[in-house]
């Protein structure tokens, strides 16, 4: 396995982990505080607070991790009306317009968290329940962002070694039709 291979897997791995604590520790801690709130009389004052903050992040980390395998919502008009070399073209800069999008989002976060006139961190701001400085939540969008550039650095990698003629991938029609043949396989 190549070095950049196995960087990939383990950056993977974090942003799955780090996507599925935040949902987990998230309901976990709702359902604590439900429970808390109709069974003690007595909620968690900071449970609130801190599943929304656990959610956001899952969310955040989740698209990151989307960019890899492909996941977000996309239009592919173009794409299947061009010939395969172009399309593949087409992919690649798609890639690159998005690497540009998340280092300008991630710029801008850092800037929102650690300017030093105007920056969350300078400002000494608090959350209001857990007393945590905020700049600790804001630091999901320069990281998320970080971690989404590395995710299309290695769709790209990928897409670049991928023939032309096998760029496009299967479209939802296409994928829901083998889907339907399988399960109709399993039945009969």
């Amino acid at each position: 396995m190549k070095l950049i291979d196995l960087f990939d897997k383990i950056v993977r791995g974090i942003l799955i982990f780090l996507t599925s604590f935040g949902i987990a520790g998230g309901i976990l801690l709702a359902f604590i505080n439900v429970v808390a709130r109709f069974v003690f009389h007595e909620g968690i004052d900071w449970a609130f607070e801190l599943t929304n903050y656990l959610f956001i992040w899952s969310a955040f980390f989740g698209a990151a991790y989307l960019f890899r395998i492909g996941g977000h919502i996309k239009v592919t008009l173009i794409l299947d009306l061009l010939p395969d070399k172009l399309a593949k073209l087409d992919v690649l800069l798609v890639d690159l317009i998005i690497i540009a999008y998340l280092a300008t989002v991630g710029y801008f976060g850092y800037l929102f968290i650690f300017d030093p006139d105007l920056g969350v961190y300078s400002s000494g701001e608090v959350s209001v329940d857990l007393g945590i400085p905020m700049w600790i939540p804001y630091i999901v969008i320069p990281l998320s962002s970080l971690f989404g550039i590395l995710m299309v650095i290695f769709k790209m990698k990928e897409n670049i070694t991928t023939p032309a003629e096998k760029i496009r991938g299967k479209s939802e029609s296409e994928m829901i039709i083998e889907e339907v043949r399988e399960n109709m396989g399993e039945v009969q």
